[in-house]
């Protein structure tokens, strides 16, 4: 059963330039040589997408593609020149600044590349910062920091300041920030690119972790494939201001919209999308307790290679089919699956 949607952007329009908003009046759904000829600059085009309730939805493009700027219209940090924004059905664009203000502070987290620490403040205080401006008591704000502190895996640094604390640890702490005023909605701006690699696969490890403690709805933004295929239930791809198309990380891979999709998910290792249920014998007779027909080849690829018959395959504990060793070799030799 498909998850309701929690916020849905209709026909949203950003363009840069004078006259921007009279433009788009008279001209509802211009090209991209109409747009440059009216000396304007498309930064989101038409963008239709719904974000469903406890999802991680990643937005992903090349630098320029609009990313960025479509989720500042979401959060109104940007004004959209056009379109509607609905969070819980409600459109955004109607809401006064006050209103904005308020759910922004209660309602939606936001975590950025660059963590926007206070140097001066120690973690505790940092946490703490978005419930102390709000008026909460300190003792009280100090305690659902401390909650949160725990959560990202920094009880005991609560008292350091940002300059004794690594990359990532810094990060942890604008998690923190960001989760003390328990979003419903939290949006992450490319928040470990600025990371070595190492660090940046811990903390896609605490991401996963504490997604799935938190169930919250997220929009993630990223220009890493593989970081957006581990981390994503459903990929928006971007190209232009427009987007190109919605859809889970397999279904992109598998069956690409265009050309620019093909070509922008070419050097994905299938083995890292493509689930069980794919390749699998349908109805076929397996051995062992059930292989989930969800889980990716990549997770079962030694086991299924090892066993000297076909393995069952199970949807919710129920049999569905078998899955044999030539099927996931053939995945891995970059073969068609069938």
């Amino acid at each position: 059963m498909t998850a309701p949607a929690k916020l849905v952007c209709k026909n949203v329009w950003k363009l840069y330039g004078a006259g921007a908003d009279s433009f788009l009046d008279a001209n509802p759904t211009p090209d991209m040589k109409t747009i440059r000829a009216a000396g304007l600059i498309p930064a989101v085009r038409k963008a239709d997408i719904d974000i469903r309730e406890g999802e991680i939805f990643v937005i992903m493009g090349l630098s320029g593609s609009g990313k960025s700027t479509l989720v500042r219209c979401m959060s109104r940090l940007i004004e959209p020149s056009a379109g509607e924004i609905l969070f819980h059905g409600t459109d955004l664009l109607k809401a006064s600044d006050k209103e904005m203000i308020e759910i922004r502070r209660h309602k939606m987290g936001m975590v950025f590349q660059h963590f926007a620490l206070l140097p001066h403040l120690t973690v505790l205080q940092n946490v703490a910062f978005p419930l102390t401006i709000q008026g909460q008591k300190r003792k009280l704000a100090e305690a659902r920091a401390m909650e949160v502190i725990e959560l990202v895996g920094l009880k005991g640094r609560e008292g350091y300041y940002p300059r004794e604390l690594s990359g990532g640890q810094q990060q942890r702490v604008g998690i923190a920030r960001s989760l003390a005023d328990e979003p419903e909605l939290w949006f992450l701006d490319e928040p470990f690119s600025a990371l070595d690699p190492l660090i940046r696969r811990e903390m896609q490890d605490e991401f996963l972790r504490l997604q799935g403690m938190l169930a919250k709805t997220i929009v993630f933004i990223t220009h890493d494939f593989d970081e957006a295929i581990r981390l994503a239930d459903r990929i928006a791809i971007m190209k232009d201001g427009a987007i190109i198309q919605v859809a889970t990380p397999e279904e992109l891979v598998l069956n690409p919209a265009n050309d620019y999709v093909e070509e922008f998910t070419r050097h994905v290792p299938r083995d890292k999308v493509m689930s069980v249920g794919k390749i699998m014998q349908v109805g076929g007779k397996g051995a062992g307790q059930g292989i989930p027909a969800s889980a990716k080849i990549v997770e079962v690829a030694e086991q299924v290679i090892e066993a000297d018959e076909p393995l069952l395959v199970v949807d919710e504990g129920k049999p569905v089919g078998s899955i044999n060793a030539a099927a996931v070799i053939r995945v891995l030799l970059g073969k068609s699956a069938r």
